[in-house]
């Protein structure tokens, strides 16, 4: 999944955390409520603007975040 053309982040829309495709959701909304136990059933029917892909889309930009994130031990 490329998630580059579905995951934006602009300064002055959710102080610049990154949301899907402009909207005002984020992508820490989806990853909340998936791990609260809701289904991507529930979430689409709660914001019919989304689509399955904007939550896969989700799920890939956070795998690749936890890919690139530094150990840094002391």
């Amino acid at each position: 999944m490329n998630y580059h053309e579905r995951i934006t982040i602009e300064p002055g829309k959710r102080s610049g955390k990154p949301c899907i495709r402009g909207m005002r959701i984020t992508v820490y909304d989806i990853l909340s409520y998936l791990a609260s136990g809701m289904t991507y059933q529930e979430i689409l029917d709660d914001f019919p603007d989304l689509t399955q892909e904007d939550i896969l889309a989700c799920l890939s930009y956070a795998a690749d975040r936890e890919r690139q994130t530094l150990l840094i031990q002391v």
